[in-house]
C-alpha cells in the first residue's frame, strides 16, 4: 500500500466528548409561536458548569418512534446505540444553568421539521433526555471598541447571553433574521445596544436577509463580530468580512449552526 493510500484509509481519532448526563423534562414554556423553552432537570446535572456565553451542549433524544432513552457509547468517532445505530443527538445553546436547582434551559425553534422540533412540540414533564457538554463558548475581548452580533432565530439564545455578558459601556449592534414576524422575542435590555430584526422575504434562502444586513452595516475600526446561523449564509458572511472588509480573523467568530436542506444538524 502506498503512503497516499495508507493516509486515505487512516481515520483521525477524535477525543471522546463529555459523558451524557440523564435528565427529565421539568417544564415547557412557550416563548413565541416559533420558540419554546424546555427546562431539563435531574441530579446528574450536579457539577455541570458553563463558563463563557454562547457555549453549547449536546442533547440526546429517544430514537424516532419511541419514548425510551438508550445511552450510547463512543465508538469509531461517533455515539452509537447498543444496536449499532447512530444516537439521535442535536446541539443547542444552554440558555441558563441553575446549579442549585439542578436545572438547564434550552430554547428550541419550532421550524416545522426535524427530530428536535417534533420532540419539543410533544415534550411534557417526565420525558427522558440526556445532556453532554459543555462545548466552547465565546471569550470576548473586554477592550474591544464595539461589537456586532448577527444571527438567525437559532442564534437568539446565544445572542441573549452575549448581551447579558458584554460590558454595559460598549456599543453593540444586533442583527437577527426571522422567517416570520412572530419569531421576534424580547432580548435583554442594554443601554447601548441597537437591535434590527431582518425579515426574510418569502422564498428567499435562509440567511439571505442577514447577509444583506451585515454587508450594509457600518463597522467601526477594531469591531469584534460574532455571527451564527445557517451554514451557507455564514460562509458568505465570513468571506465578506475577510475579503471585502479585511477584518482580522482574530476579531471574528462565525459559526454554522445548521445546514439548509439537511436534517440532523443543530437546531439551535
Amino acid at each position: 500500500m502506498s503512503r497516499a493510500e495508507e493516509d486515505a484509509t487512516t481515520v483521525r481519532t477524535r477525543r471522546e466528548p463529555p459523558r451524557f448526563r440523564g435528565v427529565a423534562v421539568r417544564r415547557v414554556e412557550p416563548l413565541t409561536p416559533r420558540m419554546v423553552r424546555i427546562t431539563l432537570a435531574g441530579p446528574d446535572l450536579e457539577g455541570l458548569t458553563v463558563g463563557d456565553p454562547a457555549a453549547s451542549v449536546r442533547l440526546l433524544l429517544p430514537s424516532p418512534g419511541t419514548r425510551e432513552l438508550a445511552m450510547p457509547t463512543w465508538e469509531r468517532n461517533e455515539f452509537l446505540l447498543p444496536d449499532g445505530r447512530r444516537a439521535t443527538i442535536r446541539t443547542f445553546t444552554p440558555r441558563r444553568v441553575d446549579p442549585e436547582a439542578l436545572e438547564l434551559e434550552l430554547d428550541v425553534v419550532l421550524h416545522g421539521a426535524g427530530v428536535a422540533c417534533g420532540w419539543a412540540e410533544a415534550a411534557g414533564p417526565g420525558d427522558s433526555a440526556a445532556i453532554s457538554g459543555p462545548g466552547r463558548g465565546y471569550a470576548f475581548d473586554l477592550d474591544a471598541p464595539a461589537f456586532l452580533l448577527a444571527g438567525d432565530e437559532t442564534a437568539v439564545p446565544a445572542i441573549s447571553q452575549l448581551l447579558e455578558a458584554l460590558p454595559d459601556e460598549t456599543p453593540v449592534q444586533v442583527l437577527i433574521e426571522v422567517a416570520d414576524p412572530d419569531a421576534r422575542s424580547p432580548l435583554p435590555d442594554r443601554r447601548r445596544a441597537a437591535v434590527e430584526w431582518c425579515d426574510l422575504p418569502p422564498g428567499a434562502p435562509p440567511g439571505d436577509a442577514l447577509v444583506t444586513a451585515v454587508r450594509d452595516t457600518d463597522l467601526v475600526n477594531g469591531v469584534r463580530v460574532w455571527a451564527a446561523g445557517e451554514a451557507a449564509s455564514m460562509q458568505r458572511i465570513r468571506r465578506h468580512l475577510f475579503d471585502d472588509r479585511e477584518l482580522p480573523r482574530s476579531h471574528t467568530a462565525v459559526r454554522g449552526y445548521w445546514k439548509h436542506g439537511r436534517q440532523g444538524g443543530p437546531d439551535a
